[in-house]
C-alpha cells in the first residue's frame, strides 16, 4: 500500500478534479495544496514568539526566539519596566509556566508583579486575543524561504498595528465595560451564595 503525505494526497485529488472536469474545486485544491507547504516542511526547525502587550495604550511588541527560558522571560519583563519608566507599579499577567517565575526577584525590586494564570487557563491572558491577528496577517498562507523573513514580517506589522491602535476613548469604554462585567459576576456569585449552609471554616 502506497503511503501519500497529505500534500501529494491533495495533488492526486487536484488531478483527478481536473480530468473530472471541475476547473474551481480543482483551483481551490491547488491552492491549498501551494498554501500547505510552510506547514508540512519545517526545515528550519520552529520559534517562539516572547510578545508583551500594554493593555493600558493598546500596544504590542515582542520577538522570535528559538526556545523558551527564564532568561528570556526575564528579558521580557525588563521591557515592559524600560516602557514605562516612571516608576509605578507594574501588573503582568503571564501563563502558568516555570521559566515564567524567574524574574521574580528582580521583578519585585523593580516595582512588577507577576501575576500567573491558573493551570490550563492561558485563555484569560488580553495578549491571547492579539495573537489570532498576529498570526493572519504573518503567518496564514505564508511560505517564507527562513525564519529571519518572518521575523521581518512580523516587526513590520507591528508597527503598523501600533500605528493604529485603538482610540483612548475606546479603550477607556472599554475598562469601564470589563469594570461592569467584573462587578456584575461578583454581585451574582454573592447572591449565588445567600442563603447556603455553613459548613464552618474551610
Amino acid at each position: 500500500m502506497q503511503q501519500l503525505t497529505e500534500r501529494e494526497a491533495v495533488d492526486r485529488v487536484w488531478s483527478a478534479a481536473a480530468r473530472a472536469g471541475h476547473p474551481r474545486l480543482a483551483a481551490a485544491l491547488r491552492a491549498m495544496a501551494e498554501r500547505m507547504a510552510a506547514e508540512l516542511r519545517r526545515t528550519h526547525g520552529i520559534r517562539y514568539v516572547h510578545g508583551c502587550y500594554s493593555l493600558g495604550d493598546d500596544q504590542l511588541w515582542g520577538v522570535m526566539r528559538a526556545r523558551k527560558g527564564g532568561d528570556h522571560t526575564l528579558a521580557a519583563v525588563k521591557s515592559i519596566r524600560v516602557a514605562r519608566p516612571d516608576g509605578a507599579p507594574i501588573y503582568i499577567i503571564c501563563d502558568n509556566l516555570s521559566a515564567n517565575t524567574t524574574p521574580a526577584i528582580w521583578a519585585k525590586r523593580n516595582k512588577v508583579e507577576l501575576v500567573l494564570t491558573s493551570t490550563s487557563a492561558s485563555w484569560a491572558n488580553p495578549i491571547e486575543a492579539q495573537f489570532g491577528p498576529l498570526r493572519s496577517f504573518t503567518m496564514a498562507n505564508s511560505n517564507y524561504p527562513n525564519h529571519s523573513v518572518l521575523a521581518r514580517e512580523m516587526q513590520a506589522y507591528l508597527r503598523w498595528r501600533n500605528a493604529n491602535a485603538r482610540h483612548p476613548d475606546v479603550l477607556a469604554a472599554q475598562r469601564r465595560e470589563r469594570a461592569r462585567i467584573r462587578t456584575n459576576a461578583n454581585n451574582a456569585g454573592a447572591d449565588h451564595g445567600q442563603g447556603q449552609p455553613d459548613h464552618g471554616p474551610r
